[in-house]
């Protein structure tokens, strides 16, 4: 297996609060948008979210890989949104492509989480740090053998 590993730095720090009813991912593209970032991480989120959905890996026999994503799983909340990370990537085409997991509790206290996807929306507050990085152009790029994205990092 060929793995890359490329070197850069912070270039800067972004810090942002969604309002309610915003939908995370949405809000996530937004904040990258207007503020020219194609290249970065999303170093944390936080916050409280009205409705989650999201999915998670299961065994697709018919893939190439055996695996692919679920069908979205969608909850109600109140959903405490315990931590939020990801990467900001692009594909060839300069659009951006974000990679975002999260971790969540139900008012119980159980814990769940994914891939986030759109449909989650934000209850009270949702707050995001974001790093701006240079010297990696953080690509994605369609693998055919796995039959999903992955992250193809390049010098700069």
């Amino acid at each position: 297996m060929i793995q890359t590993a490329v070197g850069g730095n912070i270039k800067r720090l972004i810090a942002a609060r969604m309002s309610p009813g915003e939908d995370v991912l949405l809000g996530l593209e937004k904040i990258c948008k207007d503020n020219n970032i194609q290249n970065g991480l999303i170093l944390k989120g936080i916050g409280s979210l009205a409705s989650v959905k999201f999915f998670d890996p299961v065994y697709l026999p018919e893939k190439k890989a055996k695996y692919g994503y679920s069908e979205p799983i969608c909850k109600e909340g109140p959903i405490e949104l315990l931590s939020l990370s990801g990467m900001i990537c692009h594909d060839d085409k300069g659009e951006i492509l974000l990679h975002v997991h999260y971790c969540l509790a139900d008012k119980d206290g159980n814990g769940f989480g994914g891939h986030v996807i759109e449909g989650n929306k934000v209850l009270l507050t949702t707050d995001v740090v974001i790093a701006e990085i240079e010297g990696i152009d953080m690509g994605r790029a369609y693998d055919n053998d796995l039959e999903v994205f992955l992250f193809a990092p390049r010098n700069k």
